[in-house]
């Protein structure tokens, strides 16, 4: 008996015209034991639109995202062209023992990312039972696509590049770590300098103190992340990241950069490059701001985080033509301040995971 609430239906003008329906015999794992299009409706993408809808809801019946499969008979090539269409692929041939003594292939959901080499594909005809199992005897081949071969169906073979999670995570981590030093190294040396400068702006020197707490923060957190992947305890280390990120971002990249400026004023005491410099930077922390390159294009964007957004790239400019004209400069530090520690509260408590870390391998625990 399936539950009901995974059965979904179709209705035209009032009339049931086609259903699909799933079973979860474990909380990780989702069987579709059944679809069906009345004759008339076919063609139509019934089929398709439920089984997109059965997919996308599947995962909010769990505590854990389930892995989603189907088993279709090789001779079953409507269902066969149907799953392979929505995303799903197959991985091995199931000798059920069937009266009919078809074989039957096993396909699952891919919800993730991954690469197919494109030298490692070849063709099995359907018929070619024999071939067909051996093809797909190793772990990281399977049937990807339904082709016509000399006017008959054939399979399209792919073989799928073999990632390691820790590794690539064991590097993002490691990335990190140099990255945060190095902007640690640079933000002391400016530091030094301010403390050296008698002319120096007392609240530029909070400012970039401030850079200097945020930065040793995200190297103790890139730390812990490597201790998390070092011991496999959790699946907490896209979490952890975000942290890393957001704190050597908005905590020491940007009051780096714009402190620049200012830098440069007390140095050379020249007004117009200073403003050139802080003209230039400006310009370019808006175009890194609303590249695929910047933190911030990892997180869903409201018209307030566009904002705060222009208001942080403004402040390279706003600050140097303060210290230029020798006004008073604790409004804007004050401002620029608030300004990064609301995108960072954004960031770490109203936004999800980072994109697409979700959708990476997950380590599974079993107690």
């Amino acid at each position: 008996m399936v539950e009901r609430e995974l059965v979904l239906v179709a209705e035209s003008q009032g009339e049931l015209v086609g259903c699909i329906a799933a079973e979860m015999p474990s909380p990780g794992h989702a069987r579709l034991s059944l679809i069906a299009v009345r004759d008339e409706m076919r063609r139509r993408g019934v089929a398709r639109r439920l089984l997109d809808e059965m997919v996308g809801e599947l995962p909010g019946k769990s505590t854990e995202a389930p892995l989603i499969s189907a088993v279709a008979g090789t001779a079953e090539l409507p269902v066969t062209h149907l799953l392979l269409a929505c995303g799903f692929i197959g991985t091995r041939v199931l000798r059920t023992g069937t009266p009919d003594g078809a074989d039957r292939i096993y396909f699952q959901y891919k919800s993730r990312v991954e690469y197919i080499d494109p030298d490692a594909r070849h063709l099995v005809p359907v018929s070619a039972r024999e071939q067909l199992a051996e093809s797909l005897g190793p772990p990281d081949h399977a049937v990807t696509a339904l082709v016509s071969l000399g006017g008959r169906p054939a399979f399209e073979i792919a073989r799928f590049e073999q990632d390691d999670p820790a590794t690539l995570q064991s590097g993002e981590a490691a990335a990190g770590i140099a990255f945060s030093g190095s902007i640690l190294a640079a933000i002391t040396f400016l530091l030094g300098f301010a403390f050296s400068s008698t002319r120096f702006p007392d609240d530029v020197r909070l400012l970039l103190i401030g850079a200097t707490f945020s930065t040793v923060l995200s190297l103790i957190v890139y730390a812990s992340a490597s201790g998390e992947l070092a011991r496999i305890r959790s699946n907490s280390f896209g979490r952890i990241m975000k942290w890393g990120n957001v704190l050597s971002e908005y905590g020491g990249v940007f009051p780096f950069l714009i402190s620049l400026p200012v830098t440069y004023a007390q140095a050379s005491g020249s007004p117009w490059t200073t403003m050139v410099l802080a003209v230039v930077l400006s310009a370019a922390m808006g175009w890194y701001e609303r590249s695929e390159f910047s933190i911030a294009h990892r997180f869903r964007r409201s018209r307030t985080e566009i904002a705060l957004t222009a208001l942080t790239a403004a402040s390279p400019t706003v600050g140097a033509a303060l210290v230029v004209a020798s006004a008073v400069s604790w409004p804007w530090t004050t401002a620029l301040t608030a300004t990064l520690a609301t995108r960072t509260w954004l960031y770490l408590f109203r936004r999800g995971p980072e994109a697409d870390i979700a959708e990476r391998r997950q380590w599974q625990i079993r107690s």
